[in-house]
């Protein structure tokens, strides 16, 4: 049987957009590396931002679901509570509507308040608490801006994010870095959103690669690669872009771990250079591609046109539901906080040691294993050793579409598994909406090879494979 339309992915709701700039002061403490010597930052590459986008339905039947995007590496999870309820008071609607993602750039600064004992640190509180103002600010002004819209989705291709996990024959170990060996997701995902006069209002970019262009050696504030990026596509869309990290935990740039802003800014053009040709290929909002029939000429030609999306299509685009749940992952036994304790000192010592030696790299990688220790420390705190972890992932059915938020840092098996399970929807994956304290979330065959992800991951084997066959459930019952 012939096919004779070609249904174009769509939502069809309200939507409303705002931006603000959340650029850290000079001088507050900044590396996120442990291999970085300095500890304020010096200066800024390129401002970054926060964009809140508001998605309501096109009646009232359920409350407007809230996205902030943050152009930061992530929160504690008590900041992020505070946020999410401050936001949830502030325009009105429940705290399980309102979700924070993050760009991730590890050149943003570290805010943690395990860090405001260090130089630099003296000026987090302030900070935060002036983030928190910007995130409430920008989420009411989103809220005036709702008004009917149309999205669109693309699907392209971006080869600049690659396999991270490297194994170091030399060595005997993995590193952290590209591995030529292995291919990567090189998934890209737009949406076009279009106000009912066909005015571009905003794009989205949904790409998986950690931005980790800029490393230990930079000092700068900076978006990486997604500030460049960004600029690529406003300046041909005239709207904004905003940015939304796909899944990532294994994949981060063939170009990584420099000090060099030109690298980032280059490979911010690579994806916006990408996702303006997927944005290319876009058809008309609110259209399918519909067969019109045949055509003699020298050859008789099967012709095809744009066509207004009939009564019945447009409510299937005007679909909007789902919600937030929960799923109970195995955990791994937690370190005691009294031998990190030890460790941090130990290697505290030692790394004062080699710089009264002039042992530059030694006092290097003793910093690196002192900055290990307490990321563990502060993570511990806020743990319970139990069998099991909650995890919080979102799900929410937008017309033919799908947006999933997901806690940590999943490797990218659970969004290419998603969209193979599901492959008539365009589904956006982005990590990092919470449970910042699990850290990664790797496959059952990734574990116990010595893995970087595995270090810091209080989850035990089998819990990705948990995770994705939860959400693929959600995503049956919305269909």
């Amino acid at each position: 049987m012939s096919i004779t339309v070609d249904p174009i992915p769509t939502s069809h709701l309200r939507f409303g957009l705002a931006r603000i700039d959340v650029t850290p002061p000079v001088g507050i403490y900044h590396p996120m590396w442990g291999a970085a010597r300095h500890h304020r930052a010096t200066g800024i590459h390129r401002p970054l931002t926060a964009e809140a986008m508001i998605f309501a339905p096109l009646d009232d039947s359920r409350q407007p679901l809230v996205h902030l995007q943050i152009d930061h590496v992530g929160m504690t999870a008590e900041h992020q509570a505070t946020l999410i309820e401050m936001i949830s008071q502030a325009v009105g609607v429940p705290a399980d509507h309102v979700v924070t993602t993050f760009s991730h750039s590890h050149s943003s600064g570290n805010f943690a308040p395990d860090r405001v004992h260090l130089p630099g640190g003296e000026m987090i509180e302030a900070f935060v608490k002036e983030l928190n103002a910007k995130l409430v600010s920008v989420a009411t002004q989103a809220m005036t801006t709702i008004q009917e819209a149309v999205i669109t989705y693309g699907v392209g291709r971006c080869s600049m994010a690659t396999n991270r996990d490297y194994w170091d024959d030399e060595s005997g170990f993995y590193a952290c870095g590209y591995n030529p060996g292995v291919p990567a997701d090189d998934t890209l995902l737009v949406a076009r959103i279009n106000d009912s006069q066909g005015t571009v209002l905003a794009t989205v970019v949904n790409y998986a690669c950690h931005p980790t262009t800029l490393a230990w050696e930079n000092t700068l504030i900076s978006p990486d690669y997604i500030g460049a990026l960004r600029e690529v596509v406003e300046e041909v869309t005239g709207a904004p872009c905003v940015f939304a990290l796909g899944v990532c935990g294994e994949l981060g740039p063939r170009q990584s771990h420099h000090g060099n802003i030109a690298i980032a800014d280059s490979n911010g053009r690579n994806v916006g250079y990408a996702a303006l040709a997927t944005l290319a290929t876009l058809d008309p909002p609110a259209a399918d591609f519909v067969y019109q029939g045949p055509v003699i000429s020298g050859a008789t030609l099967g012709t095809w046109a744009h066509r207004p999306q009939t009564a019945e299509r447009v409510r299937q685009t005007e679909f909007f539901t789902g919600g937030a749940y929960v799923v109970e992952l195995p955990q791994k036994p937690l370190p005691d906080p009294v031998d990190l304790e030890a460790e941090m000192e130990e290697w505290g010592t030692k790394q004062q040691e080699a710089d009264q030696r002039g042992e530059t790299v030694a006092a290097r990688d003793y910093g690196a294993r002192l900055e290990r220790a307490r990321r563990w420390i502060m993570r511990v705190r806020h743990l319970i050793d139990q069998p099991t972890c909650p995890y919080h992932f979102t799900v929410h059915r937008l017309g033919d579409a799908f947006w999933i938020t997901l806690g940590g840092e999943p490797y990218s098996v659970i969004q290419t598994e998603l969209r193979q399970r599901f492959p008539q929807h365009p589904i956006i994956v982005s990590p990092l909406a919470g449970d910042f304290q699990i850290a990664y979330l790797l496959p059952a065959d990734r574990y116990g090879k010595g893995l970087y992800q595995e270090e810091p991951s209080i989850l035990a084997p089998g819990c990705l494979e948990i995770l994705i066959e939860a959400v693929a459930e959600r995503i049956q019952a919305l269909l």
